[in-house]
């Protein structure tokens, strides 16, 4: 039986709360807007749940929209909002500055959506997002991966548990194997709201500490065309941690042995890696240690890939009203401002706190 439908009244807006949400599960069809990389991943993934019955696809291509939906049995719809009138849930995977203004177009037709990072690039789109998804209720989850991977999942159970004692510090790898297509630049929000932003969405989770302070540097020493873009592709940055913990990352877009993400927690009690296997794109001088790998981590999708069909999964599982919200709009907006202090770190070079970020923006 559909759960109860409420009302709530957003800007003269009208949202119906969960009438779409599928209690214990059952046949969901599924809409997916966006059919670049990450959206054919997903559709692909989707496709194979046993609960997806169908798919609708949605992308501004129309010729790519087609080929893929047929490589699938699925079907396509020409608008987006022919797709929410045709569809039980939905999953965004169109580019960043699409993101704020199709989930409040999902939220108003009622239609449970999940959403690939970030909800917007600047705080006053994504606290509008935020405003319209509370008064409503409506179910919003976010894609951050990490936190359904295996390594990740552990490390935060090694800290919740107090296996690891206090934890003192962490250090932080983010490194691409090679720079994106620079038709990619103008719309990425540059690499803290870009590469880093799983980085500080998921020390949030595994810590369970916010950050407070960050002091952040840039240099761009792979490609000019990140300078021409106002962005960079080296960077470093020291963290202080709401529970006392200092961090340091380390990021860019070009590691020449693979994809290298790394998490290391040091604490009082023990100290362990997350990232850290045979196909780690990383090797050690000392005599006696073996090769670097020869089947290193090519890029994210392929380290992971599990991550992210279990992240589907359980948004399936939300839809289908087995389990609650795990990555949530409000998680979106505090990796955004350790975002967005970073850049301003880098820019004006001192240390800055969140909560400067957090109270200067309407």
């Amino acid at each position: 039986m559909p759960r109860e439908t409420s009302r709530c009244i957003v800007r003269g807006s009208t949202c119906r709360q969960h009438d779409n949400i599928h209690p214990g599960g059952a046949n969901v069809r599924l809409g997916v807007i966006g059919l670049g990389r990450i959206g054919q991943f997903h559709a692909r993934a989707l496709h194979a749940h046993p609960e997806v019955t169908s798919l609708v696809l949605a992308d501004t291509n129309g010729d790519r929209a087609l080929t893929f939906a047929a490589s699938l049995g699925a079907t396509v719809s020409k608008t987006v909002d022919d797709l929410l009138g045709d569809v039980d849930a939905v999953v965004i995977a169109s580019p960043t500055d699409t993101h704020a203004e199709l989930i409040l177009q999902t939220v108003d037709r009622n239609v449970p959506t999940f959403c690939e990072k970030p909800v917007a690039l600047d705080l006053p789109s994504t606290r509008r997002v935020i405003e319209r998804v509370r008064a409503c209720d409506a179910v919003v989850q976010i894609g951050f991966q990490r936190r359904f991977d295996a390594g990740y999942c552990a490390a935060r159970e090694a800290v919740t548990s107090g296996a690891l004692g206090r934890i003192y510090n962490m250090r932080i790898a983010g490194h691409d194997p090679s720079p994106p297509d620079e038709s990619y630049l103008p719309g990425s929000g540059g690499i803290f709201r870009d590469l880093h932003i799983h980085d500080f969405d998921i020390i949030r989770w595994v810590l369970g500490q916010d950050v407070v302070e960050v002091y952040a540097q840039g240099a761009v020493l792979v490609d000019e065309m990140f300078a021409r873009h106002d962005d960079v592709d080296t960077v470093a940055a020291t963290l202080r941690m709401s529970g006392g913990t200092l961090g340091v990352l380390t990021g860019g877009r070009h590691n020449a042995l693979g994809y290298d993400i790394r998490l290391e927690l040091f604490g009082s009690k023990d100290s362990i890696a997350v990232g850290w296997d045979a196909r780690t794109p990383l090797h050690s001088v000392e005599p006696g240690m073996p090769p670097a790998p020869q089947n290193p981590w090519p890029f994210f999708l392929d380290r992971f890939d599990p991550a992210y069909r279990r992240e589907l999964a359980t948004f399936i599982d939300v839809v289908a009203g087995r389990t609650t919200n795990p990555c949530s709009v409000m998680d979106a907006e505090q990796s955004l401002l350790v975002a967005l202090a970073c850049e301003r770190s880098y820019r004006e070079h001192r240390p800055v706190t969140v909560s400067e970020i957090a109270a200067a923006a309407p």
